[in-house]
């Protein structure tokens, strides 16, 4: 038996990856989905429960740190080069949106660290290598197809944020960082940016919140399609909508304050983020 390096492992558990998409066309309603897990019960949570779930986020965060910057290091690397294809292919206005959409993207790239988490919640080794785990998942192809619905509400933002721009400052593109700044921050057109572009990505980030708050770590737990998990997390919603409101507060700024500088404060904040939901499903779901 010999000790394979990283780039080896994840080519392995990688090649899993094609099965599990071959049968998504199965996944909304598995035929062997547990019956059971459709029908949790959701417990009312508080505010305080918020920060004892992000106060154990933590806890596995210094566990697996190591481990959790080799997984979390490529998503602000991703961030840079978008960015700087943004900027350098003269769509310097969609570097804020591109920024503040990420938190459209963590439900789906958190999945390893709730994998993490879950698994050290049992006492089992949890480091980067278990992150990739989730390709055996019995609903890992569940997991890719609502993965694939938020890359497509992405898209949407971005377009839109697009659209926004060309009704506001638009039609030609930013000449300079600084003229740009200067347009959005001191001109009535740059305000009516800022409040349109504030408005509609709420409306985005609260419909990736309500459908995926708890149904990536359910997915992970349980053997259950999207229709299940999304309807639980509209239950959860439902249930506690004060706690959820503010928990999506927190990720958001989180994400987007971890983005501002280079995006490499990301690097502590996801992983934080990621495992704190896994404890925050286990608080509001039970079976």
């Amino acid at each position: 038996m010999t000790i394979r390096n990283p780039m080896e492992w994840i080519v392995d558990e990688v090649a899993h990856v094609g099965h599990a998409v071959e049968t998504a066309s199965h996944v909304a309603h598995p035929a062997d989905e547990d019956v059971n897990a459709g029908h949790p019960t959701i417990k009312r949570i508080r505010p305080a429960d918020l920060w004892d779930a992000l106060t154990k986020g933590f806890d596995d965060f210094k566990e697996n740190r190591t481990d959790v910057v080799f997984l979390c290091f490529l998503y602000p690397v991703l961030g840079l080069l978008f960015a700087r294809l943004a900027s350098g292919s003269g769509m310097l206005q969609l570097v804020f949106p591109l920024a503040a959409g990420f938190a459209l993207l963590g439900p789906v790239v958190g999945v390893g660290l709730y994998e993490m988490s879950r698994l050290r919640e049992q006492g089992l080794e949890s480091g980067w290598a278990a992150a990739f785990r989730v390709v055996h998942a019995p609903s890992f192809g569940a997991i890719v197809l609502l993965g694939l619905v938020l890359a497509a509400i992405f898209v949407m933002w971005m377009a839109t944020a697009q659209e926004i721009y060309l009704a506001t400052l638009g039609p030609y593109a930013p000449e300079s960082i600084a003229s740009f700044v200067r347009d959005v921050t001191t001109t009535k057109l740059g305000w009516m940016m800022i409040g349109l572009g504030m408005g509609v990505g709420f409306f985005f980030a609260l419909l990736v919140l309500v459908i995926s708050v708890v149904s990536f770590p359910m997915m992970l737990d349980r053997h259950v399609g999207i229709a299940v998990a999304v309807w639980t997390s509209l239950r959860v919603v439902a249930a506690n909508p004060v706690p959820i409101a503010l928990w999506g507060m927190i990720a958001a700024a989180g994400l987007v304050i971890g983005s501002i500088p280079l995006f490499f404060g990301l690097v502590v904040v996801l992983p934080v983020l990621g495992h704190g939901t896994w404890h925050l499903y286990r608080k509001v779901v039970s079976y």
